[in-house]
Protein backbone atom coordinates (compact mmCIF):
# COMPACT_ATOMS: atom_id res chain seq x y z
CA UNK A 1 0.00 0.00 0.00
CA UNK A 2 2.71 2.24 0.59
CA UNK A 3 3.57 2.59 -3.57
CA UNK A 4 -0.62 3.40 -3.47
CA UNK A 5 -0.60 6.16 -0.41
CA UNK A 6 2.38 7.74 -2.61
CA UNK A 7 1.28 7.64 -6.60
CA UNK A 8 1.02 11.11 -6.68
CA UNK A 9 4.49 11.39 -6.39
CA UNK A 10 5.16 8.53 -9.38
CA UNK A 11 2.67 9.89 -11.72
CA UNK A 12 3.34 13.28 -13.91
CA UNK A 13 0.51 14.72 -15.35
CA UNK A 14 1.57 15.06 -18.47
CA UNK A 15 1.74 11.95 -20.26
CA UNK A 16 4.69 13.33 -23.11
CA UNK A 17 5.40 16.27 -25.73
CA UNK A 18 5.09 17.26 -29.01
CA UNK A 19 7.63 19.20 -29.52
CA UNK A 20 7.15 22.40 -26.70
CA UNK A 21 3.46 21.18 -26.35
CA UNK A 22 2.39 19.55 -23.35
CA UNK A 23 -0.09 16.16 -23.75
CA UNK A 24 -1.39 15.61 -20.22
CA UNK A 25 -2.86 12.22 -19.62
CA UNK A 26 -6.57 14.37 -19.07
CA UNK A 27 -6.31 14.97 -22.44
CA UNK A 28 -5.84 11.59 -23.17
CA UNK A 29 -8.73 10.60 -20.96
CA UNK A 30 -11.07 12.83 -22.15
CA UNK A 31 -10.30 12.09 -26.05
CA UNK A 32 -11.20 8.53 -24.88
CA UNK A 33 -14.02 8.86 -23.29
CA UNK A 34 -15.58 10.36 -25.97
CA UNK A 35 -14.65 7.70 -28.57
CA UNK A 36 -15.52 5.21 -25.85
CA UNK A 37 -19.33 6.94 -26.30
CA UNK A 38 -19.51 6.87 -29.79
CA UNK A 39 -18.50 3.82 -29.93
CA UNK A 40 -20.56 2.52 -27.95
CA UNK A 41 -23.61 4.28 -29.14
CA UNK A 42 -23.08 2.68 -32.73
CA UNK A 43 -22.60 -0.58 -30.64
CA UNK A 44 -26.37 -0.23 -29.18
CA UNK A 45 -28.05 1.37 -32.26
CA UNK A 46 -26.93 -1.47 -34.53
CA UNK A 47 -27.69 -4.42 -31.54
CA UNK A 48 -31.34 -2.70 -30.85
CA UNK A 49 -31.82 -1.79 -33.65
CA UNK A 50 -32.80 1.87 -32.90
CA UNK A 51 -33.62 4.26 -35.64
CA UNK A 52 -30.39 6.14 -36.67
CA UNK A 53 -27.55 5.76 -39.02
CA UNK A 54 -23.83 5.77 -37.80
CA UNK A 55 -23.65 9.44 -40.61
CA UNK A 56 -26.39 10.39 -37.94
CA UNK A 57 -24.47 9.73 -34.81
CA UNK A 58 -21.71 10.72 -36.02
CA UNK A 59 -22.56 14.08 -37.18
CA UNK A 60 -25.07 14.27 -33.68
CA UNK A 61 -21.57 13.63 -31.47
CA UNK A 62 -20.11 16.95 -33.41
CA UNK A 63 -23.42 19.00 -32.04
CA UNK A 64 -23.30 17.36 -28.85
CA UNK A 65 -19.39 17.90 -28.40
CA UNK A 66 -19.95 21.57 -29.33
CA UNK A 67 -22.91 22.29 -26.69
CA UNK A 68 -20.81 20.57 -24.14
CA UNK A 69 -18.12 22.55 -24.60
CA UNK A 70 -19.60 25.75 -24.25
CA UNK A 71 -21.98 24.19 -21.61
CA UNK A 72 -18.78 23.31 -19.40
CA UNK A 73 -17.32 26.20 -19.90
CA UNK A 74 -20.03 29.48 -19.26
CA UNK A 75 -21.26 27.05 -16.53
CA UNK A 76 -18.30 26.72 -14.44
CA UNK A 77 -18.05 30.95 -15.08
CA UNK A 78 -21.67 31.41 -13.39
CA UNK A 79 -21.70 28.89 -11.07
CA UNK A 80 -17.79 28.56 -10.05
CA UNK A 81 -15.23 31.49 -10.70
CA UNK A 82 -15.02 34.08 -8.28
CA UNK A 83 -14.13 36.49 -11.44
CA UNK A 84 -17.72 36.47 -13.37
CA UNK A 85 -18.13 39.87 -13.24
CA UNK A 86 -14.55 39.52 -15.42
CA UNK A 87 -15.73 37.42 -18.04
CA UNK A 88 -18.67 39.30 -18.17
CA UNK A 89 -17.07 42.39 -18.99
CA UNK A 90 -14.26 40.16 -21.16
CA UNK A 91 -15.74 37.19 -22.93
CA UNK A 92 -13.50 37.30 -25.12
CA UNK A 93 -11.12 36.16 -22.12
CA UNK A 94 -13.77 32.93 -21.64
CA UNK A 95 -11.95 30.51 -24.40
CA UNK A 96 -8.31 31.93 -23.95
CA UNK A 97 -5.69 29.24 -23.32
CA UNK A 98 -2.85 31.56 -23.19
CA UNK A 99 -1.82 33.13 -19.47
CA UNK A 100 0.99 36.12 -19.39
CA UNK A 101 2.12 34.88 -23.00
CA UNK A 102 2.37 31.24 -21.78
CA UNK A 103 -0.16 28.09 -23.14
CA UNK A 104 -1.73 27.15 -20.02
CA UNK A 105 -4.97 25.55 -21.44
CA UNK A 106 -8.59 26.64 -20.85
CA UNK A 107 -9.10 25.54 -17.22
CA UNK A 108 -12.31 24.89 -15.26
CA UNK A 109 -15.64 23.03 -16.90
CA UNK A 110 -18.86 22.15 -14.75
CA UNK A 111 -20.59 19.17 -15.52
CA UNK A 112 -23.63 20.49 -14.86
CA UNK A 113 -23.14 23.32 -17.09
CA UNK A 114 -22.26 20.74 -19.65
CA UNK A 115 -25.70 18.90 -19.62
CA UNK A 116 -27.15 22.26 -19.77
CA UNK A 117 -25.17 23.01 -23.03
CA UNK A 118 -25.95 19.10 -24.39
CA UNK A 119 -29.73 19.24 -24.25
CA UNK A 120 -29.78 22.18 -25.88
CA UNK A 121 -27.27 21.28 -28.69
CA UNK A 122 -29.49 18.00 -28.79
CA UNK A 123 -32.60 19.59 -29.22
CA UNK A 124 -31.08 21.85 -32.29
CA UNK A 125 -30.17 18.60 -33.39
CA UNK A 126 -33.00 16.74 -33.37
CA UNK A 127 -34.89 20.29 -34.81
CA UNK A 128 -32.75 20.26 -37.89
CA UNK A 129 -32.85 16.83 -39.06
CA UNK A 130 -36.18 15.43 -37.53
CA UNK A 131 -35.29 12.84 -34.68
CA UNK A 132 -37.16 11.83 -31.90
CA UNK A 133 -35.64 13.82 -29.23
CA UNK A 134 -36.59 10.97 -26.38
CA UNK A 135 -34.86 8.53 -27.93
CA UNK A 136 -31.85 10.39 -28.64
CA UNK A 137 -31.34 11.09 -25.02
CA UNK A 138 -32.35 7.23 -24.39
CA UNK A 139 -29.04 6.48 -26.54
CA UNK A 140 -26.79 8.83 -24.70
CA UNK A 141 -28.04 7.54 -21.35
CA UNK A 142 -27.15 4.76 -21.86
CA UNK A 143 -23.47 5.21 -23.56
CA UNK A 144 -22.50 8.23 -21.82
CA UNK A 145 -21.66 6.94 -18.07
CA UNK A 146 -19.36 4.53 -19.94
CA UNK A 147 -17.15 7.47 -21.64
CA UNK A 148 -17.75 9.36 -18.06
CA UNK A 149 -15.92 6.80 -16.05
CA UNK A 150 -12.57 7.64 -18.37
CA UNK A 151 -13.00 11.32 -17.70
CA UNK A 152 -12.93 10.53 -13.77
CA UNK A 153 -10.05 8.78 -14.51
CA UNK A 154 -8.58 11.87 -16.37
CA UNK A 155 -9.23 13.97 -13.12
CA UNK A 156 -7.43 11.43 -11.05
CA UNK A 157 -4.32 11.06 -13.26
CA UNK A 158 -4.10 15.16 -13.79
CA UNK A 159 -4.60 15.46 -9.60
CA UNK A 160 -7.59 17.67 -9.41
CA UNK A 161 -10.72 17.41 -7.77
CA UNK A 162 -8.96 16.26 -4.80
CA UNK A 163 -10.87 14.17 -1.98
CA UNK A 164 -11.17 15.06 1.83
CA UNK A 165 -8.50 14.33 4.46
CA UNK A 166 -9.23 10.84 5.63
CA UNK A 167 -7.53 7.60 7.63
CA UNK A 168 -8.50 5.52 5.55
CA UNK A 169 -6.39 2.39 4.54
CA UNK A 170 -6.41 3.55 0.70
CA UNK A 171 -6.36 6.98 1.00
CA UNK A 172 -3.23 8.53 -1.12
CA UNK A 173 -1.17 11.33 -0.42
CA UNK A 174 -1.72 15.24 -1.76
CA UNK A 175 1.17 16.95 -0.43
CA UNK A 176 1.55 16.13 3.01
CA UNK A 177 -2.38 15.12 3.60
CA UNK A 178 -3.71 11.78 3.25
CA UNK A 179 -6.94 12.59 0.70
CA UNK A 180 -9.74 10.22 -0.44
CA UNK A 181 -9.33 9.28 -4.20
CA UNK A 182 -12.39 10.51 -4.90
CA UNK A 183 -12.01 10.46 -8.22
CA UNK A 184 -12.03 6.76 -8.41
CA UNK A 185 -15.84 6.70 -6.15
CA UNK A 186 -17.12 8.86 -8.95
CA UNK A 187 -15.31 6.99 -11.38
CA UNK A 188 -17.06 4.15 -10.11
CA UNK A 189 -20.25 4.93 -9.03
CA UNK A 190 -21.26 8.02 -11.79
CA UNK A 191 -19.38 6.04 -14.43
CA UNK A 192 -19.58 2.03 -14.12
CA UNK A 193 -22.24 1.29 -11.86
CA UNK A 194 -24.52 3.97 -13.41
CA UNK A 195 -23.82 2.01 -16.70
CA UNK A 196 -24.62 -1.14 -15.60
CA UNK A 197 -27.39 -0.20 -14.30
CA UNK A 198 -28.97 1.75 -17.42
CA UNK A 199 -27.66 -0.95 -19.77
CA UNK A 200 -29.89 -3.81 -17.72
CA UNK A 201 -32.70 -1.71 -17.61
CA UNK A 202 -32.45 -0.42 -21.21
CA UNK A 203 -34.96 -3.07 -22.81
CA UNK A 204 -37.19 -3.00 -19.82
CA UNK A 205 -38.00 0.85 -20.55
CA UNK A 206 -41.59 1.36 -20.87
CA UNK A 207 -41.62 5.14 -22.58
CA UNK A 208 -39.53 6.80 -24.49
CA UNK A 209 -37.59 9.44 -22.38
CA UNK A 210 -37.33 7.23 -18.87
CA UNK A 211 -33.92 5.97 -19.39
CA UNK A 212 -32.70 9.81 -19.05
CA UNK A 213 -35.02 10.62 -16.25
CA UNK A 214 -33.27 7.72 -14.89
CA UNK A 215 -30.15 8.75 -15.66
CA UNK A 216 -30.68 12.07 -14.24
CA UNK A 217 -31.42 11.33 -10.67
CA UNK A 218 -29.35 8.55 -10.24
CA UNK A 219 -26.28 10.62 -11.52
CA UNK A 220 -27.38 13.08 -9.23
CA UNK A 221 -27.89 10.68 -6.62
CA UNK A 222 -24.20 9.11 -6.68
CA UNK A 223 -22.69 12.63 -7.32
CA UNK A 224 -24.43 14.10 -4.32
CA UNK A 225 -23.23 11.12 -2.04
CA UNK A 226 -19.74 11.39 -3.85
CA UNK A 227 -19.41 15.20 -2.37
CA UNK A 228 -19.28 14.14 0.95
CA UNK A 229 -15.30 12.68 -0.13
CA UNK A 230 -14.53 15.34 -2.59
CA UNK A 231 -13.18 18.50 -1.31
CA UNK A 232 -15.37 21.69 -1.71
CA UNK A 233 -14.52 24.35 -4.22
CA UNK A 234 -11.78 26.15 -2.64
CA UNK A 235 -13.38 29.46 -4.06
CA UNK A 236 -16.88 28.27 -2.99
CA UNK A 237 -16.29 26.01 0.46
CA UNK A 238 -19.31 25.09 1.55
CA UNK A 239 -22.59 27.10 0.65
CA UNK A 240 -24.95 26.17 3.01
CA UNK A 241 -26.27 24.95 6.46
CA UNK A 242 -22.06 24.35 7.02
CA UNK A 243 -21.81 21.02 4.61
CA UNK A 244 -23.55 21.14 1.60
CA UNK A 245 -21.33 22.00 -1.58
CA UNK A 246 -22.61 23.81 -4.50
CA UNK A 247 -22.28 20.51 -6.55
CA UNK A 248 -24.36 18.77 -4.31
CA UNK A 249 -26.76 21.82 -4.73
CA UNK A 250 -26.77 21.18 -8.60
CA UNK A 251 -26.65 17.25 -7.93
CA UNK A 252 -30.39 17.78 -5.89
CA UNK A 253 -31.68 20.74 -8.33
CA UNK A 254 -30.65 17.76 -10.95
CA UNK A 255 -32.76 14.75 -9.16
CA UNK A 256 -35.58 16.94 -8.78
CA UNK A 257 -35.69 18.22 -12.28
CA UNK A 258 -35.39 14.44 -13.45
CA UNK A 259 -38.47 13.46 -11.04
CA UNK A 260 -40.67 16.05 -12.89
CA UNK A 261 -39.52 15.11 -15.92
CA UNK A 262 -39.95 11.19 -15.00
CA UNK A 263 -43.52 12.18 -13.79
CA UNK A 264 -44.29 14.41 -16.91
CA UNK A 265 -42.99 11.78 -19.71
CA UNK A 266 -45.34 8.67 -18.27
CA UNK A 267 -48.57 10.61 -17.95
CA UNK A 268 -48.40 11.75 -21.63
CA UNK A 269 -47.41 8.17 -22.20
CA UNK A 270 -50.68 7.30 -20.61
CA UNK A 271 -52.76 9.64 -22.75
CA UNK A 272 -51.01 8.05 -25.77
CA UNK A 273 -51.73 5.35 -24.69
CA UNK A 274 -55.75 5.31 -23.65
CA UNK A 275 -55.97 7.48 -27.24
CA UNK A 276 -54.74 4.69 -29.39
CA UNK A 277 -57.12 2.29 -27.79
Amino acid sequence: MEFWHHIYHHLDPIAFHIGSFPVHWYGIMYVLALLVALFFAEWLVRHDRLPFTKRELDIYFLYAEVGVILGARLGYILFYDPHTSYYLTHPWQIFNPFLNGHFVGIRGFSYHGAIVGFLIATWLYTLRYKKNFWQLLDLVAVSVPLGYFFGRIGNFLNQELIGRPTEVPWGIYVGDVLRHPSQLYEALFEGLILFLILFWYRKRKRFDGELIALYGFLYGLFRFCCEFFREPDLQLGFICCGWLTMGQLLSLLMMGAAVVLYIYLRRRDAQVYSKSL
